[in-house]
């Protein structure tokens, strides 16, 4: 009997503070059809879905860009910057570290552009 009400309550507890999450991921090509946009609009972004993609023009999906076998990150600067997680460029990050700089564990903090590591073919 007692597992039973445990049961119940447990259910209704579910059905009362059920909650729908907003977050995740999107498909760029797919945000007017599945209304991601007018949510988005909503929650303050300024930009139209035409700008976020247009496969025929210029928008958001040309700067993003997919390396590392499957990894995608973001071109930031006109220098080729580009924003990802640090798994998918681990690699890269490694190329550059040395028993001086160790990037993997310290990090790097780019103040100018000449003190960035110079970029090399990692394939």
């Amino acid at each position: 009997m007692n597992r039973l009400k445990l049961y119940l309550l447990a259910l209704t507890a579910l059905a009362v503070c059920s909650a729908k999450a907003d977050e995740g991921m999107w498909l760029l090509q797919l945000m007017q059809q599945q209304h991601s946009i007018d949510m988005m609009k909503k929650q303050g972004l300024k930009l139209e879905a035409q700008d976020l993609y247009n496969p025929n023009g210029v928008s958001l999906k040309d700067a993003v860009g997919i390396f590392g076998g499957g990894c995608t990150g973001e071109i930031i600067s006109p220098e080729g910057l580009i924003l990802t997680n640090h798994h998918c460029g681990y690699a890269s990050i490694q190329q550059h570290s040395s028993v001086e700089h160790d990037y993997l564990t310290d990090g790097f903090w780019a103040c100018l552009l000449y003190t960035s590591p110079s970029p090399r073919d990692t394939r």
